[in-house]
């Protein structure tokens, strides 16, 4: 969910319509699932297919995973990443108020956004750590982190205060978790992804043409503004389905 000046280059023309692509795709298929959650959950439409199968959980990394890894990917042409790790950080304390007051779910502690926030900002803070390390080394390690702490965050500790870091202490409950351990890392190994590619021995252009074609200029909208859009569909999303179903 990266702003539309994270992937200027610096000529407009070289602008990589790719990354709005596969954003706005990846938009698309969360408030897909945000609605099927919402018809599931808070209107009790019986959904087998997704409330009692790992189909849930597939789609929803599918979503939460490609955020991340993208985001990461995104530092190295974003102009200032502690400018856009700060707004990712006002957009969660909007998300966690705004879910607190309504009360309609669980309210929003450390989400995607945090994370995002979190991660954005712990990059644009230690950057020449990142430059330093050989970038496939860092892709293994980071993988290789991610996989053995994936399910830290699934605990329950008997120690308060650290479950904005992914130690979930007694009674915490969110209706969206992804806190930097482990996601970090899979933040962390985006980064290293895109300073691999951006470091090979190219002649001329980095990115491919058809990476800068517009295919469907109504993803590439969505793709560019992904940060109001995931801001702006829940609410939309509950009084349509308020008006529809009541």
């Amino acid at each position: 969910m990266n702003t539309e000046s994270d992937i200027d280059q610096q000529k407009p023309a070289e602008r990589i319509v790719f990354f709005d692509t596969i954003r706005g795709l990846t938009i698309i298929s969360m408030v897909a699932f945000h609605t099927t959650y919402d018809l599931a959950y808070l209107y009790g439409i019986d959904l087998p297919w997704f409330t009692s199968s790992i189909f849930q959980d597939i789609w929803r990394a599918a979503i939460s995973w490609t955020f991340l890894i993208l985001a990461g990917w995104m530092t190295q042409h974003s102009r200032n990443n502690l400018k856009r790790g700060a707004m990712y950080a006002i957009a969660a304390l909007v998300v966690f108020l705004v879910t607190s007051v309504a009360s309609v779910d669980t309210p929003v502690s450390f989400g995607i956004l945090y994370c995002m926030a979190f991660c954005t900002l712990a990059y644009g803070a230690g950057a020449r750590f990142f430059k330093r390390l050989n970038p496939l080394i860092g892709i293994t390690i980071c993988m290789s982190l991610f996989a053995i702490t994936y399910g830290v965050p699934r605990g329950s500790y008997m120690f308060a205060g650290l479950s904005w870091l992914g130690f979930p202490g007694p009674g915490f409950a969110s209706g969206d978790y992804y806190p930097p351990i482990p996601y970090f890392f899979l933040y962390a190994a985006g980064v290293f992804s895109a300073i691999a590619y951006l470091s090979r021995d190219v002649k001329s252009y980095i990115y491919p043409s058809w990476m800068k074609r517009d295919y469907c200029h109504l993803l590439t909208i969505i793709g560019r503004h992904s940060l109001l859009v995931y801001l702006l569909h829940q609410p939309i999303v509950l009084a349509l389905l308020t008006a529809t179903l009541g």
